[in-house]
């Protein structure tokens, strides 16, 4: 698709986007292409510093943009985004706040904070979806984007619940596709594999594993954009082969032999 025909395909999603995890990655990604096509922001993120760097370079395009700073596992996070979006037309939610806050095994953590991980990627999610969800049924026009991970087709030590909430929100787009498509309302689920974001920098992960396909943020987020008319759920990055080789019926074997490569990738050692 040339740069025009883009950004005038991303406009028809205005006035507004709410982009949750909009601060930097993928997330600011989303929110500069969706700028340029002129569609104004609500940016949300837990740490102020990157969200108004963000903010600021999308003012800068010419569209208005407001932020909302606020740790999306807290039980007042809801309320101050909706408070932020008053009045607002919302024609576009991008959920990409799906991060692994608990990467532990799961007999060594708190089940407190395990619930954080069902907060982000499930409760939180299921809220403003419902919300802006409606709002878009009843004008029959809007998208939703919900950013997924490779995490949810099998299961993997250390994201025992991390896979397990993405494997929901998988399913959970799938119908919600189905429930919005006569309303003329997008549904896609994105599912990334392994991005080289800021996030999984700071927590370490190996990119140099042989064999390994790294995608870019800017690469993914637009590749997201463009397949939202095509839902329910879309590979990212040329990761299709591999999901096909994670639904295989032999569970035991692909997880263990996914658990090596994982291992690599996360830097544990056997």
């Amino acid at each position: 698709m040339r740069s025009h025909d883009r950004l005038v395909s991303y406009a028809k999603y205005g006035p507004w986007a709410v982009i949750a995890g909009g601060s930097e990655g993928v997330g600011a990604e989303f929110a500069r292409l969706l700028a340029q096509a002129q569609v104004n922001l609500v940016l949300i993120a837990r740490k102020p510093e990157p969200l108004e760097a963000t903010a600021a370079a999308c003012r800068d395009l010419g569209v208005e943009v407001r932020t909302v700073a606020v740790d999306l596992t807290d039980s007042a996070a809801v309320g101050s985004v909706l408070a932020a979006t008053d009045g607002l037309e919302v024609g576009l939610l991008v959920y990409n706040a799906g991060a692994n806050t608990c990467s532990a095994e799961f007999l060594d953590a708190d089940l407190a904070d395990f619930g954080r991980v069902l907060d982000l990627n499930v409760v939180t999610m299921m809220a403003l979806v419902q919300h802006y969800g409606r709002g878009m049924r009843d004008r029959r026009r809007g998208a939703i984007l919900l950013v997924g991970s490779m995490a949810g087709y099998l299961g993997s030590v250390r994201h025992t619940v991390y896979g397990g909430v993405k494997a929901f929100g998988r399913i959970f787009a799938e119908g919600l596709w189905l429930e919005l498509r006569d309303y003329d309302v997008d549904v896609l689920e994105l599912v990334l594999g392994v991005t080289r974001t800021p996030a999984m920098e700071r927590v370490g992960l190996n990119f140099d594993v042989p064999g390994l396909r790294v995608a870019e943020p800017a690469e993914v987020a637009a590749e997201g954009l463009d397949r939202l008319p095509h839902g329910p759920v879309h590979i990212a990055g040329g990761n299709a082969e591999d999901v096909v080789r994670r639904n295989d019926p032999d569970r035991a074997r692909v997880v263990a032999g996914t658990h090596k490569m994982m291992q690599r990738l996360l830097g544990i050692s056997d």
